[in-house]
């Protein structure tokens, strides 16, 4: 099975590494071949080149990842999209820092993942269950994003992906009135999302400061 390790911490790519040797090592008629890339740009060219010659069975997919050089894929999240649009039938597994209920519905609603991890829920046994169970065909989610996806049903509320790109443009300094020019909604329609944001977050004021801020921290931007 060939593998795409998008990954930008060393010690978590190691320990996939291991794992998949151990689940090589224990069934031995399967072997994996494994490639990394630790940024959006590198992950992507090497999922276009995939899908003209031998292509990806399984991506593990980083989250906290530096935007592309053309601001086009702001986190692993729309990488991911990229990724599933490209290899549709590659397993993806999700691995995250981020436990906030808002951050993990929105990455489940646009990906769909076969496997979803919170890093701190990893350990060698965790993980080794969870490939297996995606190689299988069962789709794996940790405790940690189980009980989130609960939090989140019950709250009703979730964020899209053209509130992560407006928060991502306003984040760079653009304006509000000119978010239209790279966002298919009107002008009255982009500002009633963000009013929306804020009550969701219960920020007060005209100034976008603390919404800003509070998306960074949740890993919106």
């Amino acid at each position: 099975m060939n593998v795409l390790l998008v990954e930008d911490h060393p010690l978590i790519v190691n320990a996939y590494e291991n794992a998949l040797r151990h689940i090589s090592f224990k069934k031995r008629g399967l072997k994996f071949k494994i490639d990394t890339a630790n940024d959006c740009d590198t992950a992507y060219a090497k999922a276009k080149e995939a899908s003209k010659e031998v292509l990806i069975d399984i991506v593990f997919l980083d989250i906290q990842l530096p935007s592309s050089k053309d601001g086009r894929l702001i986190s692993g999240e729309d990488l991911g999209i990229k990724i599933k649009d490209i290899l549709p039938n590659a397993k993806v597994i999700v691995a995250t820092t981020y436990n906030d209920n808002y951050r993990v519905n929105s990455i489940f609603k646009s990906l769909n993942p076969d496997g979803f991890l919170i890093k701190n829920d990893l350990n060698p046994r965790e993980l080794v269950k969870a490939i297996e169970s995606v190689i299988k065909g069962t789709p794996y989610y940790s405790k940690s994003v189980v009980q989130l996806m609960r939090k989140q049903v019950a709250n009703g509320f979730s964020i899209d992906t053209i509130d992560r790109k407006m928060l991502f443009e306003l984040s760079r300094g653009a304006r509000m009135s000119e978010l239209p020019e790279v966002l298919p909604l009107s002008l009255a329609a982009l500002e009633k999302r963000k009013r929306v944001l804020k009550q969701t977050f219960n920020i007060v004021g005209k100034s976008d400061r603390k919404l800003l801020k509070l998306a960074e921290e949740k890993g919106f931007i």
